[in-house]
């Protein structure tokens, strides 16, 4: 069987992969339905604002666990081009669960799962920019866009292959536009900021993270 073959059989398997509930499964042992409140994100920014911090780190990194495992299997099948494949069938798995009537959440830390594997250092700077500019806007959505935004950009800067650029151009758009709900509810003084216990103002969209 040739790896391009293979790459294409364990696409549905990283799909599958990414749709994994970590958000759900960690609040429903603290008691909590994650979509029914705060901004109803089945994401680690809503595990922060309604469990605290190590619920949400728990929740980033098992989210991101499945972006780095999918990209990890496409890296070894296929080199870069099988990580991306892979990694984006996480992704995709993570935001649009069949699983769950596709209302899944926005992909960031699946999409850091992957980066990680392949650009670690761009992915170190990625989260430092989150994590000052969620600290000056208490938005997570905020953070989220622009870091999304910028990675595909300073890959370019960095001299990444114009395909790979291409890629983490494209999963960024997906970003973007699964945060279309957050950024309406910005424009509006409506989006939730990142406090814990924030109330669950504002979550009349779909999820959103």
């Amino acid at each position: 069987m040739s790896d391009d073959a293979l790459v294409a059989l364990l696409v549905p398997v990283a799909y599958l992969l990414g749709t994994f509930p970590s958000a759900d499964l960690v609040a429903r042992r603290q008691g909590v339905d994650v979509r029914a409140a705060g901004s109803g994100n089945p994401g680690a920014s809503n595990a922060f604002r309604l469990l605290g911090w190590k619920a949400g780190a728990l929740v980033f990194g098992l989210d991101a666990a499945k972006g780095a495992l999918a990209a990890l299997a496409g890296l070894l099948v296929e080199g870069r081009a099988g990580a991306l494949v892979l990694g984006g069938a996480a992704i995709v798995g993570h935001m649009l669960p069949a699983t769950r009537r596709f209302r899944g959440g926005r992909g960031v830390a699946t999409a850091a799962g992957v980066l990680i594997v392949l650009y670690p250092l761009l992915v170190a700077g990625s989260v430092v920019a989150w994590f000052v500019i969620a600290r000056a806007t208490h938005k997570a959505s905020v953070a989220s866009v622009v870091v999304a935004i910028g990675v595909p950009v300073a890959a370019a800067l960095t001299g990444v292959a114009w395909w790979e650029v291409v890629v983490l151009a494209a999963l960024a758009l997906l970003v973007v536009v699964r945060h279309t709900a957050n950024l309406r509810r910005l424009v509006r003084g409506e989006e939730l900021g990142l406090d814990p216990a924030a109330d669950g103002s504002g979550s009349d969209d779909e999820p959103n993270a």
